[in-house]
Formats: structure tokens, sequence, C-alpha cells
């Protein structure tokens, strides 16, 4: 099951301009570093808000999936990510639900998790990220 609402992915244009809006120059928020998903081709930055974050997705390029999102609807809001215990059980647990899941196996996340995205389709439109993190 789901344990908690652990970040909300927003798409940006590049990092820094996205930290100008949500850093201490701009709402408040003190960046917890950057990091490079290479599997994902994104660039992402964390900003923690009380026990979850706010992760700024940048495009490693414009073939990718944020880079194709940024082209089609332009900055923000991209998916919700909750952590879970087990990812496989429950990818296993919602495929019996027939939820469509986006890759057949969960794939390498930032620091050093595992992930797993949800079609929107099957979420009421929304994008949604299981991530388990490494014990």
């Amino acid at each position: 099951m789901f344990k908690r609402l652990h970040h909300v992915g927003i798409a940006v244009r590049t990092l820094d301009e996205g930290a100008a809006k949500w850093g201490p120059e701009g709402i408040g928020l003190i960046e917890d570093g950057r990091e490079d998903v290479h599997e994902a081709k994104t660039r992402v930055a964390m900003f923690p808000v009380g026990e979850s974050r706010v992760e700024l997705l940048e495009a490693m390029g414009p073939d990718t999936p944020v880079g194709k999102f940024l082209a089609s609807r332009g900055p923000g809001i991209h998916h919700l990510c909750f952590e879970v215990d087990d990812i496989e059980a429950e990818c296993e647990r919602l495929r019996g639900l027939g939820v469509r899941l986006l890759y057949d196996a969960p794939r390498p996340g930032a620091h050093g998790s595992r992930v797993m995205f949800l079609h929107p389709k099957d979420t009421g439109g929304v994008l949604i990220e299981l991530n388990e993190f490494a014990a």
C-alpha cells in the first residue's frame, strides 16, 4: 500500500529557472540537492516541505518524456509520487485491479530508488509514480 505522498513533480524549462521561483529568492523553499537521473533522461532538484518534497524536473532533451510534456503543456505539475515499501507487490496488486503500468518492471530513480509509473488514463488523468527507496 501507499505509505505517503513523497513528492510532487513539477516540469520546468531549467532547474535554475525553477529554483529561482521555488527557492529562497522565490517562495522560500530550501533546495536539498540536484541529481541527473539518466534512466529517465531528467535532471531533478529537490525542495523538502515537511515530510514531502517538491521535485523540479528538467528534460535532458526535447525527445524525453519531460521534454515532450513541456512542449505540449509547458511548465507545471507533472506527477504525484507515492512511497511504497515493496514496489513489486504494489505493481502486482495494481495490475490485478486492471491499472496499466508504463513499464514491465521497476526502473532506477533518483537517490538509489526504484520507480514505476501508472498510466494516467487509469488514474483520472494524473501521472502517478510509485517509489521504493533503498533500505
